[in-house]
């Protein structure tokens, strides 16, 4: 665990953030109200937080749902082969899926981890297909999830 002057984030820094993440909206005006701060130095720590890539990008995050994506599925993955070539092909090749929306690369009995959103079956047989095509796997296992029960974009800021 990092303290604060490690991070170079003090107590300031952990509102902003803290505000930020739950609105990226919010006028910096009410930003620099709820943490006491006059608009400038507000600004100015938020460009510095966007400078040291603290904070990446401000986007708008979408309900999958709302837009037909009903279907969440994990899918995890063996490689085929454990080399450079290999791991670097597979990253490439679940990038590029856009029902892709996470890919992680994991220890224990899979060595990957993909979470993938469709509209339905038939959609994710579509994906599947693609994704297996081309590629040797050891071994390709897939489970849906039946219920959201938590679902986050906030990043945990009380170890600071």
């Amino acid at each position: 665990m990092r303290n604060d002057k490690q991070n170079g984030i003090d107590a300031t820094d952990k509102a902003i953030l803290g505000l930020l993440q739950h609105n990226g909206d919010m006028p910096v005006a009410e930003i620099a109200e709820q943490v006491g701060l006059t608009v400038t130095p507000c600004w100015r720590r938020i460009q510095k937080l966007e400078e040291k890539g603290i904070i990446s990008k401000r986007v708008a995050l979408l309900q999958a749902r709302q837009l037909g994506l009903t279907m969440t599925v994990f899918v995890q993955v063996k490689a085929g082969r454990h080399d450079g070539k290999w791991l670097a092909s597979f990253a490439k090749h679940a990038a590029s899926f856009d029902e892709v929306v996470e890919c992680y690369r994991m220890s224990g009995e899979y060595d990957y981890l993909l979470k993938v959103l469709v509209t339905d079956m038939d959609c994710f047989d579509h994906f599947y297909k693609r994704l297996v095509n081309g590629l040797e796997f050891s071994d390709v296992t897939s489970s849906f999830a039946m219920e959201q029960i938590k679902y986050t974009t906030s990043v945990p800021l009380n170890h600071l």
